[in-house]
């Protein structure tokens, strides 16, 4: 069944919505607000329709030919034919419509609540870090990205979103490894490769299954065919890559460094990064200022990673708490902060869990993962009792639930802003702030 439909808005995902001609709801893959298109009904169900656009009869004027020939087929840029402008707008929008409809707001309030949505220096060649999935079968060798179409893994000459010394970074490795497998499977899952304008380090993760490993082949190889750092091997089982068994280094420093907010980070590669350096500077910078620190503050980062709110917040106050439970940044952390000549007190395990030993805190930051905050955790933080809170979320949606719950124990929320960090994608970071009533 097909429908002529007008696209009205974005959702928070890879896909464009309209309605049907039955009042249901489309989610239209590949469209823009704007667009007129013909769309087959690939899905229904009692409440919406999902589809594909068969042909579009008038396109958007806020619609733009995609920069990336592989735009539409490997998953990672699915608003890469949306102006930029449309992109920041819609990511604004969805901070105030989850917060509206799951965070109980009156749309009104969630509105004045809500900034603008922060845009980002660049909006190609900002990532200092690629992904690559790694796959062998009977047909050999390939890596790159998933196909949001087929699974398959789809290999671009370049990647536009990637800074420019590794925006060649998938076809090389994908070259580079093919030869050194051969007819042999070297346990390769996943490639990661990451690189600093500012450092200009470059290092290359090399994601395998625990077992024999030629390391001086690889070695030798990788870095004549992209230029690097730093080549390491991160042992682990597939689809468990948060249990590490092991890491070696094979080439190099053994590290990836980045500088933030005039602080010089060493991060190993199972350790989290932001990917957008210049942008994650401003959002670390927004936070420090909007706690009003001093040097006689006691301030806990839970959530902490190696440290990237954690070190500059410590330049400012008199003690900080940092909790973390991964255990690759807990080491980053610890060196990072001697290496800074900073004094911190870094705790290793779940936030949940040393919160309450932490006793009274004058302010508190917490970036917890997509999943947000631990039922419980609200509760907790009310026992600390900060007089402030910085809420930085990578999800709307859990954001909002979690920003009830801390109006449900005390707190108000007093600004949210939203930082584009990934721009060509439905991605957004919120930084919000609360106080105490």
């Amino acid at each position: 069944m097909t429908e002529r439909i007008t696209l009205t808005s974005l959702s928070y995902g890879a896909k464009a919505i309209g309605r049907a001609s039955s009042g249901k709801i489309v989610f239209v893959s590949n469209g823009c607000p704007g667009d007129v298109v013909e769309v087959e009904i690939t899905k229904e169900t009692s409440s919406f329709c999902e589809g594909v656009i068969t042909s579009l009869i008038e396109p958007s004027a806020q619609r733009m030919p995609p920069i990336c020939p592989f735009a539409q087929s490997c998953g990672g840029c699915s608003w890469m034919h949306i102006n930029y402008q449309t992109q920041l707008e819609a990511k604004r929008n969805h901070v105030v419509s989850q917060l509206n409809r799951i965070g109980g707001f009156p749309k009104d309030k969630a509105e004045e609540l809500v900034d603008v949505c922060q845009a980002s220096k660049r909006q190609v060649g900002y990532r200092n870090k690629l992904e690559l999935s790694a796959r062998y079968t009977n047909n050999g060798f390939s890596l790159g990205f998933h196909s949001a179409q087929s699974g398959d893994v789809v290999t671009p000459k370049t990647c536009p979103l990637a800074a420019k010394g590794i925006i060649k970074a998938p076809v090389a490795l994908q070259g580079a490894l093919r030869y050194l497998q051969g007819t042999r499977d070297l346990g390769l899952f996943r490639v990661g490769v990451r690189h600093s304008l500012r450092t200009k380090d470059t290092e290359i993760a090399l994601w395998a299954k625990p077992g024999p490993f030629p390391r001086k082949a690889v070695a030798d190889t990788l870095s004549s065919a992209l230029g690097c750092t730093s080549i390491v091997r991160v042992m682990a089982d597939p689809g468990k890559a948060r249990k590490i068994k092991g890491v070696e280094s094979l080439y190099g420093k053994g590290f990836w460094s980045e500088t933030l907010v005039e602080t010089t980070f060493k991060v190993s590669a199972p350790s989290f990064f932001q990917v957008n350096t210049a942008q994650a500077e401003k959002m670390i910078q927004t936070v420090i200022e909007g706690l009003n620190i001093t040097k006689e503050s006691r301030v806990a980062d839970l959530y902490c990673g190696v440290g990237s709110f954690t070190l500059p917040l410590a330049k400012r106050s008199k003690h900080v708490f940092a909790v973390e439970s991964a255990a690759s940044s807990v080491r980053d952390l610890r060196r990072n902060a001697q290496e800074n000549n900073v004094s911190i007190d870094v705790i290793g395990g779940d936030s949940a869990r040393e919160l309450p030993r932490l006793g009274n805190l004058d302010a508190l930051i917490v970036d917890p993962p997509r999943a947000g905050l631990s039922k419980g955790v609200t509760q907790d933080i009310a026992k600390a009792a900060p007089e402030q809170v910085a809420y930085v979320s990578c999800d709307p949606a859990t954001w909002a639930r979690d920003i009830a719950r801390f109006k449900a124990v005390g707190y108000e929320l007093k600004r949210a802003i939203p930082y584009d960090l990934f721009p060509q994608t439905y991605h957004i970071e919120t930084v919000s702030f609360l106080s105490r009533c």
